[in-house]
């Protein structure tokens, strides 16, 4: 069988095979010398050459045709392997796997729910978690999988339930949840939640409780978690406290002290001392405070390289990271226990306020906290404002003229703004100036500036100074405001109320700036935002009689005279002696027709200012208008004997006896002829001084004589009235100044604002005008006065 060994070019047949081409281009193979087909050779008809020496692997010259799998064991009728199977939804360890995660999820939203303030839904939350583990817990009974439990879900399912009882404030259910995990003896290091338990006792104020669950939390916690061990003996020893048990509470801190000492423990420890009144105690504990390490780096760490740019680059990322946030924390929060430590303790420790807080600042100077001595020193100052003895208070400051920059700039403050409560502004000048001189950056020194400027009516300048202290401290509320006020005084309205909207955004409950914005609408015309604003302020400060006085203002300016009567009527019962709000009121029922109730206020106002004819004369009026004559009459008569020189009373009394038929009428007259007489000599005396041209007479010469009008009737009566040159005296203009009279002065000039009986009063708008319509219904004949 052996091939022919000539070789022909094309293609070869020997025994019934085609060799073809191999992979080799531009060559022609040529036929295997072993009489094999060579590579590439087929089979004619499509067959597949035999792949005799990868038989023994299992693989067979079909395995290349499509429909025919990968058969080793030579399987007859074996086709290719079936699908994976899908498991089934419904099998039982399906279900508790789903129903497992589901109540973790149910976890994670009760304490999402929680962090976010919604606490309700955070405890049904943990309710519906409860309820399904304890579905899951039973359906592995069911299926003798009990053994299969998962108790780290219980237990966590038990302790946010407990969690989110306290946070309701749901105390006794609280506990009842934590029994059911302390108890459990499955539950491995559950005895620690003793320490839960002892908190809420604590809240519930049953401090034996609570002392007792702390000492079986601690007896639970091994001596290896030292941290643990210390806060819950802090625990105890605050509970102590509470209970007025301090040696008990010493003992706590003590223990704590030789242990771990702490900043928060050691001014514990010092207050039990001061309870106690033991002052060696209270020198050794404010000694030991000092040696507290505060535990953390040094502030130069944190100073930049001169030319490592990677450094300081490093550096300013470093400088306010939440590392560094809690460097200062904690530094915040010893000089905060060190400074409350000095101001409780130095006046029990020396004779003296002075003594003692003198030795703190020695003993804080040996210290490492060094720097706190000058804070040290100004808080000694401050305590002195406070004591009232404000020449130790400027002696204490100025004794900081010398010292490093910030010091001095901080005493420098504090002695301007001191002087500026005294009203001594050169002093307070000069030292913002000596302020701002030390640290031209300290906002409190510019706002001191602006304060004696604006004082000075130079609210430009103010301006400046109040815009560079916010442009160094963006924060400086006092500031932002005293720039709204200056921008209100220089007109600048808009500015003004960007300034105060912006303040809100920082105080959001201020009364003052919602005043000033309320107040800056109403001088804008903006009616509609006044009066919402003056809502908001009323929403906060609800009894403020002036905000509810302005708001009646505002509705009666506007003529809505029911709203306004009910905010001056509550701003009258909040503040029964505001003139202006009484006077309204009474105005109201007159215009209402209802005189018998203005009596009550005119009354009140007799009451405030009894030296004031008018509301006496006002009172009498109101009988008049009721009918009620022979009760005007006495009150005529009783003002009458108070006021002897009134001639309107006198005016009244005549007319009233003529009508009652009363034989005083001519008594009264002659009264009434020799009153008049007497206003008449004393107008002419003011006008003969008055013509004199001295210069006083000059400068209050727009002041000296009103002219009245006529009266309604129509007479064509006119008078000269006197204005009293005395400040204490009413003019008896209704919207004037009201001040106390002089008791031994009377007022005897009036005119009555009921006007005549036939027109209404006016409003409060239009009594800001001079009024002065005759009080009576007509002008008494000339028959009735006395030759």
């Amino acid at each position: 069988r052996r091939p022919p060994t000539q070789a022909k070019f094309g293609a070869v047949k020997a025994g019934g095979l085609e060799r073809l081409g191999t992979a080799s281009r531009g060559h022609i193979p040529l036929q295997s010398s072993l009489g094999r087909p060579g590579s590439g050779m087929t089979i004619q008809g499509g067959q597949a050459r035999p792949m005799t020496a990868v038989r023994a692997a299992g693989f067979t010259s079909a395995g290349n045709r499509p429909g025919v799998g990968f058969d080793p064991l030579h399987q007859p009728g074996k086709g290719p392997a079936p699908p994976l199977e899908a498991k089934a939804e419904d099998s039982p360890e399906e279900k508790i796997r789903q129903l497992e995660r589901k109540v973790n999820e149910l976890i994670e939203e009760s304490c999402l729910a929680n962090s976010r303030g919604e606490l309700q839904l955070a405890l049904d939350k943990a309710k519906e978690a409860g309820r399904k583990e304890r579905v899951l817990v039973r359906q592995r009974e069911q299926l003798a999988m009990g053994d299969q439990i998962n108790l780290d879900l219980t237990y966590s399912v038990l302790f946010n339930l407990a969690n989110q009882y306290v946070a309701n404030e749901m105390y006794h259910e609280a506990i009842n949840t934590y029994q059911v995990i302390v108890k459990n003896r499955m539950f491995s290091n559950a005895g620690r939640l003793k320490v839960n338990m002892g908190n809420i006792y604590f809240k519930q104020r049953n401090f034996q409780k609570a002392v007792k669950f702390y000492r079986m939390a601690l007896d639970q916690v091994p001596n290896t978690h030292k941290e643990m061990r210390t806060k819950i003996m802090q625990n105890i020893g605050i509970t102590f406290v509470k209970m007025g048990q301090y040696s008990d509470a010493i003992t706590s801190f003590e223990h704590i002290m030789s242990e771990a000492a702490n900043f928060k423990t050691g001014f514990n420890l010092i207050l039990c001392y001061f309870a106690m009144g033991d002052r060696e105690k209270m020198r050794d504990g404010f000694a030991k405070l000092l040696t507290v390490d505060l535990k953390t780096d040094d502030e130069d760490k944190y100073l930049a390289h001169g030319d490592d740019k990677q450094y300081n680059l490093v550096l300013e990322v470093i400088k306010n990271d939440s590392l560094r946030q809690i460097e200062r924390e904690r530094k915040y929060e010893a000089e905060r226990c060190i400074k409350y430590a000095a101001k409780i303790i130095s006046p029990a420790i020396e004779t003296s306020f002075s003594d003692g807080y003198d030795w703190c600042i020695e003993m804080v100077k040996n210290s490492q906290y060094i720097d706190l001595a000058h804070d040290l020193d100004i808080d000694k100052a401050i305590m002195f404002l406070k004591q009232k003895n404000f020449a130790q208070a400027i002696e204490t400051l100025k004794s900081f003229e010398k010292k490093d920059s910030k010091v001095a700039s901080t005493a420098a403050t504090n002695l301007s703004f001191l002087y500026f409560l005294e009203a001594d502004y050169a002093q307070a000048d000069k030292y913002a100036e000596i302020a701002m001189t030390a640290d031209r950056y300290n906002p409190s020194a510019l706002v001191n500036k602006g304060n004696v400027l604006y004082v000075r009516a130079d609210h430009e300048k103010a301006r400046e100074f109040f815009k560079e202290a916010l442009s160094n401290d963006s924060s400086c509320v006092e500031a932002l405001y005293n720039l709204g006020l200056c921008n209100k005084k220089l007109g600048r309205l808009e500015e003004g109320n960007d300034c105060f909207y912006k303040l809100h955004a920082i105080l959001r409950n201020s009364p003052q700036v919602m005043y000033q914005i309320a107040d800056t609408y109403e001088k804008l015309e903006d009616i509609a935002q006044a009066t919402e604003w003056f809502m908001q302020l009323i929403s906060v400060v609800s009894s403020d009689p002036s905000v509810l006085a302005r708001m009646g203002e505002l509705y009666d300016n506007e003529g809505d005279k029911s709203q306004a009567f009910q905010y001056y009527f509550d701003s009258y019962r909040h503040f029964p002696s505001n003139i202006p709000v009484i006077e309204w009121l009474g105005a109201y029922y007159i215009d209402s027709q209802f005189c018998e109730k203005a009596i009550h206020y005119f009354e009140r106002a007799s009451i405030v200012q009894p030296n004031q004819v008018k509301w006496h004369l006002m009172i009498a009026s109101c009988y008049r208008r009721s009918g009620n004559y022979q009760k005007a009459l006495e009150t005529y008569k009783q003002i009458h004997r108070k006021f002897p020189d009134n001639v309107e009373c006198l005016k009244f009394l005549v007319r009233l006896c003529t009508d009652l038929g009363l034989s005083d009428v001519q008594e009264y007259a002659t009264k009434l002829k020799k009153a008049e007489k007497n206003k008449e000599l004393r107008e002419q005396r003011v006008t003969s001084a008055g013509r004199r041209g001295s210069g006083r007479g000059r400068r209050e010469s727009n002041a000296s004589i009103d002219l009245e009008r006529e009266d309604s009737a129509g007479h064509g009566h006119r008078q000269l009235r006197k204005q009293r040159s005395r400040p204490n005296l009413d003019d008896g203009d209704s919207h004037g100044p009201y001040q106390a009279s002089h008791p031994q002065e009377i007022d005897a000039s009036y005119s009555d604002p009921l006007g005549p009986q036939a027109e209404r009063p006016k409003t409060a708008a239009r009594r800001k005008e001079a009024h002065d319509d005759d009080f009576g219904d007509e002008e008494l004949g000339e028959d009735l006065l006395p030759e």
